[in-house]
């Protein structure tokens, strides 16, 4: 049985539908079933499913008479065979990481469920959306305590930013109440949370979701529908938070409770101008265009070495609201190297002595890292090994940057920490496939070859 379940409800979505399923089939993760829900398609779209189950057998489809999206899902989650439950809509997409990154927090933490940042695009804007700032593992209250504060939101609301256990949903026969039209996603998981004890809050973004939907209004529904949907779902809202707290801490939070009336009396729709944070799509996160990526020769291997990288450390910069340039300055830091001109730290980090000189204030300010007044000296033992980060505050010798030294400090040790992981997953990648006996002569090579172009340079 495969580990994850991915569902995908789809209706009439021939324009999109590639772009979603091939950013599921192209994930790092391999381990999944992928179920394509075809909810009665007058278009393309069941042509499309079929032809990808030809092609690729973890996909399965299931052709059906139009009933909606809430039913559609429920029928999927009872052909599912995974142990955990992701969900998609047909017109946004997957990051190539989503799913690993998921399944390893729900699985290394022991937890119910994930919930994880996503990215918002409208048009050709994009940003990252995510309420819970620390990442980390939430008790079922102090969950519900951090979903208080915007009950209203997308992030809590939807599927798509989530992992789920199926055996949960089997066991207390969770479905979507195919009854409502606005916010079913949310009192799915008003239900679903009701059984989970521990939440991991995951800060990377798994998912592109495209506003494309309209208003209630526009969906044709009329205003005393609306109001009684809204209080449908408030009803289901305020059921929760009786059944998560107890009566004193039930009637202490009630105002905030009802807070969520005032949040829910919009209807969704959002535009680029009210987005804070946006930027081109594209430009979000590490990419490389199709004849880089095919290219031949050194300067194309070297360019897509580097760009594999930097997509790692992109994943190390948004856990810790920092920027690609900050994770590649602390690790350069970190490694043991001969004293270096600002210029020549810009070079070898591939970015301009105007954006080392900002992520050197940058990392100060956080303070990450700390000046020092001399050099250490290292034994090779100790050049082997990652540098344990010196005290918050302490002066420690570390290495030079353009005439003034720094160290990281205790600040960053999470960073680096996280870093050693990184590294592991690019050696699995550009180690994939070799035997112990090839890795070992293909290292020693390297080196060779690293030897003769450090004495070539010394000419």
């Amino acid at each position: 049985m495969p580990q994850v379940s991915i569902l995908v409800p789809v209706y009439n979505a021939e324009k999109t539908l590639d772009r979603c399923v091939d950013s599921i089939l192209n994930q790092e993760y391999r381990d999944f079933e992928l179920l394509l829900l075809d909810d009665g398609s007058t278009d393309g779209s069941g042509r499309i499913c079929d032809a990808y189950a030809a092609k690729d057998p973890r996909v399965r489809v299931f052709h059906k008479a139009n009933s909606g999206v809430s039913d559609t899902r429920n029928q999927g989650i009872a052909q599912a065979r995974g142990k955990y439950l992701q969900f998609a809509d047909s017109d946004d997409w997957f990051t190539p990481e989503a799913t690993k990154f998921l399944v390893q927090a729900i699985t290394e933490h022991g937890c119910d469920m994930v919930i994880a940042d996503f990215y918002r695009v409208v048009g050709e804007r994009v940003s990252q959306k995510g309420s819970i700032e620390e990442e980390g593992v939430l008790e079922q209250a102090d969950f519900a305590v951090k979903m208080m504060q915007r009950p209203a939101d997308f992030y809590y609301g939807v599927l798509w930013n989530k992992l789920y256990k199926r055996s949960i949903i089997q066991k207390h026969r969770l479905r979507m109440d195919s009854s409502v039209s606005w916010c079913e996603d949310f009192m799915f998981n008003l239900e679903y949370v009701r059984h989970a004890k521990k939440i991991y809050a995951l800060r990377i973004p798994v998912y592109y979701y495209v506003k494309t939907k309209g208003s209630l209004v526009s969906q044709g529904l009329s205003v005393k529908k609306t109001i009684e949907m809204k209080r449908t779902v408030f009803a289901c809202y305020n059921d929760f938070y009786k059944d998560v707290f107890d009566d004193k801490d039930y009637e202490k939070r009630k105002g905030q409770v009802y807070r969520f009336l005032l949040d829910a009396a919009g209807d969704g729709s959002v535009s680029p101008l009210n987005i804070p944070g946006t930027y081109r799509l594209g430009y979000e996160r590490t990419r490389i265009g199709k004849g880089a990526l095919a290219g031949e020769g050194v300067f194309f291997d070297a360019y897509r070495e580097r760009k594999l990288q930097e997509r790692l450390l992109d994943i190390v910069a948004l856990r810790n609201d920092l920027a690609t340039v900050d994770v590649k300055l602390l690790y350069f830091l970190s490694e043991p190297h001969e004293k270096c001109t600002l210029k020549e730290i810009a070079e070898m980090l591939n970015i301009s002595r105007l954006e080392l000189s900002a992520s050197i204030q940058k990392l100060l300010g956080k303070e990450m890292i700390a000046p020092v007044e001399k050099e250490r000296t290292k034994t090779k033992a100790q050049a082997k090994e990652l540098p344990a980060p010196v005290e918050k505050g302490q002066k420690e010798p570390k290495q030079k940057t353009g005439g003034k030294d720094y160290a990281v400090t205790q600040e960053a040790e999470n960073v680096l920490s996280e870093l050693l992981f990184v590294l592991c997953d690019l050696e699995q990648m550009q180690y994939e496939g070799f035997s112990p006996e090839e890795r070992e002569l293909y290292e020693k090579l390297n080196e060779k070859r690293r030897r003769n172009i450090q004495n070539a340079l010394r000419g």
